[in-house]
């Protein structure tokens, strides 16, 4: 069988096993491992969701995520209910420090600017306001701010690695200035390169990274 009607088949029998998926108007396509996605989903949150469930896929070396948010329920928030929404969403969360967080809605697209400290608290900020009815899409402008550089960024990034069963810490190079991280080599997959990027954000002092790594066996 050819490989990218293979690769085709195995996203969308990923696509049936997610039950957090409508995968109903979800057409895929595939070249050399680049995987399209197009079609509709009633919520953004399926949006990132389908993303996400093909990034799991080994031989998926990249994805273009053309679906386009539809909304089924009948009574659309306008931007304004979708603003209040988003504040409350964020205030809730103890892990977003919202004083710190901006943000405006047009159309249905949520902006989030600010500048946080850590990297895991701009990804709380998208994950927050992802599954809020009315939101089409999130364009996250929260920057992080610069911190003492930790005496041993490289090495507290090599040694997560190590730690991860999800990361071959062999093939891949770890390379610091400052707050900047660059990752070089190549990974199984597109789920371990997104694992080692989480994993060298996680690292205190980094405030920039760079993912050059390859995805293939």
């Amino acid at each position: 069988m050819d490989s990218s009607k293979e690769l085709q088949r195995r996203v969308l029998d990923e696509f049936d096993w997610e039950p957090s998926l409508d995968a109903a108007h979800v057409g895929v396509t595939v070249h050399d491992g680049v995987v399209t996605l197009t079609g509709s989903v009633s919520t953004y949150a399926e949006k990132m969701t389908a993303e996400q469930a093909t990034k799991r896929l080994v031989g998926v070396t990249a994805v273009a995520n053309d679906l386009e948010v539809r909304p089924t329920f009948p009574a659309q928030p306008n931007d304004t209910e979708i603003a209040q929404a988003v504040i409350r969403a964020l205030e809730w969360d103890v892990s977003i420090p919202h004083d710190l967080i901006k943000a405006r809605v047009a159309k249905g697209t949520v902006t989030l600017e600010g500048e946080v400290k850590f990297w895991y608290q701009r990804q709380a900020a998208v994950n927050a306001v992802r599954g809020l009815k009315g939101v089409q899409g999130i364009e996250n402008l929260l920057s992080i701010q610069a911190v003492p550089k930790a005496t041993d960024v490289k090495g507290r990034i090599e040694s997560a690695f190590r730690r991860s069963a999800e990361i071959d810490a062999g093939r891949i190079q770890v390379d610091t200035t400052e707050g900047k991280v660059t990752l070089r080599g190549r990974v199984r997959s597109w789920a371990e390169r997104e694992e080692a990027e989480n994993a060298a954000w996680a690292a205190p002092g980094v405030t920039k990274v760079e993912d050059e790594l390859q995805v293939g066996l």
